[in-house]
């Protein structure tokens, strides 16, 4: 994301590379945040996104190239000064403290005025709609209200920079839900300027205003959240962001379009002429539509899958298994050939070779 000179970045990261001896964990990282951004660092576990945080946080050593936040080289700089606040996968609250005095205990030890301190936990916990736990003890909080304490109690710092590593990770699906909603509201009110860990795509998606893909200590791509969806530039981005991933099946490019196993498919929105012999195609479920007439292809379905509002149709298609997400719902016992047209402009092409994604001609 390109920044005019007037604006000074909340987080730069340059060339940032670390190594646990001979292994290279982060792999020259350059991220560049603008003040006020929610930026997601995604991707499957050992892809090195925590690490890549505790580097920001200063808790781990750089072992090359250099970060700067809000603008200041912190490098070198240890984490108490770097003017940043962090949100944990484990609530790490104080048992035998209020919740008042677990948000406030950091101003304490600064030695923040009382007065001064009394008004912005209340500020804060008004604000995360906490204020009525203010004398309760940790023990007696659910595990969602637990997670808005330790939140607020990286909100009354006020820093640069927040810093969240998983925090939802402990919770149930559906407070998981309520408190990524609650997250987002709170970046809406606030507008601060936010790094957040996850593994979970749909967490990304939803909260993320940017999104860093990770893989094995590479950043695959950056991107808002609808540009790492609709133009995926590899793969591993394809398949990794989307519930169900995205269809990769291989091709070969005819002079009509493409041969995918006995099937054919006209692909009128691309040049074939300037396409490589062999491709992946990419097939959003969401892009296959049932169709009462012949239709792109002709699939006899392994199993379907009704959730409610939509179903999921699972089949073959060049002995590799394809999804179909469908809104309504099909017969689960039915066997018949079923008709799937594809959406227009829905196909991504990628290279068979390297797998990172073919732009339209």
């Amino acid at each position: 994301m390109a920044l005019d000179s007037t604006n000074i970045a909340a987080l730069e990261a340059i060339n940032l590379k670390k190594s646990y001896g001979a292994v290279d964990v982060l792999h020259d990282i350059a991220i560049t945040m603008a003040e006020g951004e929610f930026l997601v660092l995604v991707g499957p576990s050992g892809c090195g996104k925590s690490t890549l945080l505790n580097c920001i946080a200063g808790l781990e050593v750089i072992t090359g190239g250099s970060l700067h936040i809000g603008g200041r080289d912190v490098t070198q700089v240890p984490p108490k000064d770097r003017d940043i606040a962090m949100v944990f996968q484990s609530y790490a609250l104080y048992p035998t403290m209020t919740v008042g005095e677990n948000i406030g205990f950091g101003m304490k030890i600064r030695k923040t005025p009382k007065a001064a301190m009394d008004a912005r936990i209340s500020e804060v916990a008004k604000l995360l709609q906490i204020d009525h736990l203010l004398d309760r003890q940790p023990a007696q909080l659910s595990g969602g209200q637990r997670q808005r304490v330790a939140m607020g109690r990286a909100l009354v710092r006020d820093p640069k920079l927040f810093l969240f590593d998983e925090p939802l990770s402990n919770l149930d699906a559906k407070l998981r839900v309520e408190m990524r909603a609650e997250i987002k509201r709170l970046h809406k009110t606030t507008g601060a300027s936010i790094v957040y860990v996850t593994h979970d795509q749909i967490e990304a998606m939803t909260l993320a205003t940017r999104i860093v893909v990770l893989k094995d200590g590479y950043v695959q791509q950056i991107g808002t959240p609808a540009e790492i969806y609709d133009t995926p530039a590899n793969t591993f981005v394809a398949d990794f962001m989307g519930s169900p991933p995205m269809n990769i099946v291989p091709a070969t490019v005819t002079e009509t379009g493409l041969a995918v196993g006995n099937t054919q498919l006209a692909i009128p929105d691309w040049q074939a002429r300037d396409l490589p012999p062999d491709v992946q195609l990419g097939l959003r479920p969401e892009h296959l539509s049932l169709s009462q007439t012949p239709a792109d292809l002709c699939v006899e379905p392994l199993m379907i899958e009704n959730t409610g509002a939509e179903c999921y149709v699972t089949f073959k298609l060049a002995d590799t298994t394809l999804t179909a997400r469908i809104p309504g719902r099909i017969d689960e016992n039915r066997t018949d050939p079923i008709h799937l047209a594809i959406a227009p402009g829905a196909v991504t092409l990628f290279s068979a070779e390297t797998g990172a994604r073919i732009t339209r001609q």
